[in-house]
């Protein structure tokens, strides 16, 4: 899941526009964890500790308040009855990575990732959303190509995963909306930015370049690209974890360990 985190951070300076070039630095002194990195970290933590997703996340939101929710969420954290609110956005998707990496079979990742949507996202986009994004990433985890994960997502999910990346790029600076946060509108461009990417840093580079809710897309995009490509550069992840309390890092840390998450997939040295 660091794949998520990074991709959430390094895309937080440029949400609502775009990259000039993808030649650009990826990290500056603005660039900070959002909300996509909490949840994440959230539900990571929710399934280390095999308690219920809806109680972290109200907890994660109680310890870090400012990263920036979305409004119906913050309403919906500090009601004592929680009930879902019927979002089509794109919220349930940006946190879902760990059930990618942690379950074993495509079934129990559409399940889990259901049920790590509708404690808020119980319209179907919402759910579709997050169900995609968590079998993307089981199916690249566990060795199936990029045909194979296009074909599939874009059957089963009723996304037009065809169209290049450049196109979509062109299309988008030519006729830039600040913000999409649908789920319907998102997620299949953090797949193409993945499915049209040649490594992980290139995939995050496809997400600035394109624009528009780039802290999320990159969430959902970073997280595929980390189990497709096995491989996140160190300094990428170093850069991250400097941007990272110790309590955040020691969770991310424990799952990688019970869920094997180092070695094979990436290598990286904690920083001092």
């Amino acid at each position: 899941m660091i794949g998520a985190i990074a991709g959430d951070i390094i895309g937080s300076i440029y949400e609502g526009k775009y990259a000039k070039s993808k030649n650009i630095d990826l990290f500056t002194e603005y660039n900070q964890y959002t909300d996509d990195s909490i949840l994440t970290i959230a539900l990571a933590d929710s399934i280390l500790n095999n308690v219920n997703f809806s109680d972290k996340a109200v907890e994660y939101y109680n310890n870090y308040p400012n990263a920036g929710y979305g409004y119906m969420f913050k309403k919906w954290a500090k009601t004592k009855l929680k009930q879902p609110y019927n979002s089509w956005g794109n919220g349930s998707a940006m946190r879902v990575s760990p059930i990618g990496f942690a379950y074993n079979s495509l079934s129990e990742v559409e399940i889990r990732a259901e049920g790590s949507a509708i404690i808020t996202h119980n319209h179907p986009d919402g759910i579709a959303g997050a169900k995609a994004i968590a079998v993307a990433i089981f199916m690249a985890r566990t060795g199936a190509k990029k045909d194979k994960i296009r074909e599939y997502i874009g059957n089963t999910y009723k996304y037009d995963l065809d169209k290049p990346y450049d196109e979509i790029r062109e299309y988008n600076h030519e006729n830039f909306i600040h913000f999409d946060l649908s789920a319907n509108g998102t997620v299949p461009l953090a797949l193409i930015c993945f499915l049209d990417s040649k490594d992980y840093e290139d995939c995050i580079r496809n997400v600035l370049f394109l624009g528009g809710d780039t802290d999320t897309i990159a969430c959902m995009a970073g997280g595929i690209a980390q189990a497709y490509y096995k491989k996140i550069p160190n300094w990428i992840v170093k850069e991250v974890y400097n941007r990272l309390n110790n309590d955040l890092i020691k969770i991310i840390e424990s799952f990688n360990n019970k869920f094997k998450l180092r070695g094979s997939l990436y290598e990286y040295t904690r920083p001092i």
